[in-house]
């Protein structure tokens, strides 16, 4: 069975310490590795996970820790919701197969995607002004806006080399 690796930041770690793993000869996929962090809108825990090679974001909201044993199914549901939000057609069960399993590693110290997170949570931080608390911000939304924000990917300076999370995704699904 396919594994996907997902490694959180020290402060999402210390959250989750039951789901942490440290076996790291799992099959990525196609998709390769995740990397996810923890912040707080209204005092309740949000996850952002951002793909290591597409830099496309998913954003789960309010995570209890009596929801930690669902965490798996949680991702699936907000990743498809959010791959259909933003014109990627897949089906549910070509995702599921995709990702398989979830295992939890450590942080791999990847300051790449960490500073990208670090960004994106900037960006957030400016847009949750507008619809005050959690219950009113669309969560699908805010994520589109972070996922059709320009990235560069490639090792050139070449306009070629920006594109968006989106279309990145894109790419890979229909290989």
């Amino acid at each position: 069975m396919r594994r996907t690796k997902i490694h959180t930041t020290k402060k999402l770690e210390k959250l989750v310490k039951k789901l942490i793993t440290t076996d790291k000869k799992t099959d990525c996929g196609i998709l390769g590795k995740w990397n996810a962090t923890v912040f707080y809108v209204d005092k309740k825990k949000c996850w952002l996970i951002t793909n290591g090679l597409t830099k496309y974001n998913v954003i789960l909201t309010d995570i209890k820790a009596s929801e930690l044993s669902k965490i798996e199914q949680i991702f699936k549901d907000a990743l498809f919701g959010q791959l259909i939000y933003d014109g990627i057609i897949t089906d549910f069960e070509n995702l599921n197969s995709i990702i398989g399993g979830l295992d939890f590693l450590p942080t791999d110290n990847d300051r790449k995607t960490t500073g990208f997170q670090n960004h994106r949570l900037q960006d957030l931080d400016w847009w949750k002004y507008d619809f005050g608390s959690l219950e009113n911000m669309p969560i699908k939304d805010l994520t589109n806006r972070m996922n059709t924000s320009p990235i560069h990917i490639g090792k050139g300076r070449k306009m070629s080399d920006y594109t968006d999370s989106i279309g990145e995704m894109k790419k890979i699904l229909a290989e």
